[in-house]
């Protein structure tokens, strides 16, 4: 889908007050609406100045819209990257899935998942108590394996008294559990919203999620690495080394192992009262012919073995 430039839209620049942009949203909102206007797109450009309005009114969705809209021009294929709202912290209750039938899949694919998660804050049922807040985190994987004390940094967005959106940033020391999984929570009590009226603070809900490392790669409390070996290893069988987050392994690799063989190591996995467990994935490697003898063992492999990879495929 391409990227839409709600500033452009609404024509002002990305410095505009809350009120300025109130003000264009009025004035384009009378301009287009399908019941008043002869512009013959009137009704797609009234839901398209909508859109942008719901996005840049709530600072919230403008602080992340504006974090994104740095790295896209108009028109150019959007594809959100991967956490790009680590580190953001957000109060909820904003966009959510049944709002975007009116809206573009652009806008429901920016807002949809990451802003609903905080819908419905405590406030509903507890008047006087505070509306809990919502960040995703990014943890090394060695955290979860062993627990860890570390230092974050949140930016939340903020309206100063002369209109004008900006971040700040807090930060926070927090302790992360030993074991705790992509997707699982970590519970800050007392650092949502002030309560009302002297009421209970809320709490402040950390989404962990997991950098990318250069060995493993973690999948709900499994582990996996992609193990290279020889042809013969796999071909002929053999015990190998096999680095785990907690050390090496010896691994017997049986006869005739193919590329994209998983085999499990019980219990290796992200610690807890059920453990995961750490998969090895075959990958085959073929040394290089870079020598003759090297380009000789080929030639020798290929009169020997009469070996056709796309039999299958009837060639």
């Amino acid at each position: 889908m391409e990227f839409k430039d709600y500033y452009q839209l609404l024509g002002v620049d990305r410095g505009a007050t809350q009120d300025e942009l109130k003000r264009a949203y009025r004035k384009l909102a009378r301009k287009y609406h399908p019941d008043v206007s002869s512009v013959d797109d009137a009704e797609q450009k009234f839901k398209e100045v909508g859109e942008a309005y719901e996005v840049l009114k709530d600072p919230e969705k403008r602080a992340a819209y504006d974090q994104l809209g740095a790295n896209w021009q108009t028109g150019q294929e959007f594809n959100a990257p991967p956490d790009w709202d680590a580190g953001f912290e957000f109060s909820g209750g904003g966009f959510t899935q049944g709002d975007g039938q009116a809206y573009s899949d652009f806008f429901e694919s920016l807002f949809g998942q990451s802003f609903d998660r905080g819908h419905g804050s405590n406030r509903q049922s507890y008047q006087a108590r505070g509306g809990d807040h919502h960040a995703k985190i990014m943890i090394d994987l060695e955290d979860s394996l062993n627990g860890a004390t570390r230092p974050i940094t949140l930016r939340v967005p903020e309206v100063d008294p002369s209109g004008h959106m900006h971040t700040r940033e807090r930060v926070l020391n927090i302790k992360i559990p030993k074991g705790i999984a992509p997707g699982q929570q970590i519970r800050l009590s007392g650092q949502g919203d002030p309560g009302f009226g002297g009421g209970q603070a809320g709490d402040l809900y950390l989404e962990v999620a997991f950098r990318p490392h250069g060995r493993y790669r973690v999948e709900d409390r499994d582990i996996y690495l992609d193990l290279p070996v020889a042809p013969w290893e796999a071909a002929l069988g053999a015990t190998v080394k096999v680095p785990t987050p907690t050390g090496l392994v010896d691994l017997k690799l049986p006869a005739g192992s193919t590329a994209g063989r998983k085999m499990r190591i019980k219990g290796r996995g992200l610690p807890g009262k059920q453990s995961g467990d750490f998969y090895v994935v075959i990958e085959i490697v073929l040394p290089p012919a870079k020598s003759p003898e090297a380009e000789k063992v080929y030639r020798d492999m290929a009169e020997a073995l009469a070996f056709n990879p796309r039999a299958d495929l009837g060639v």
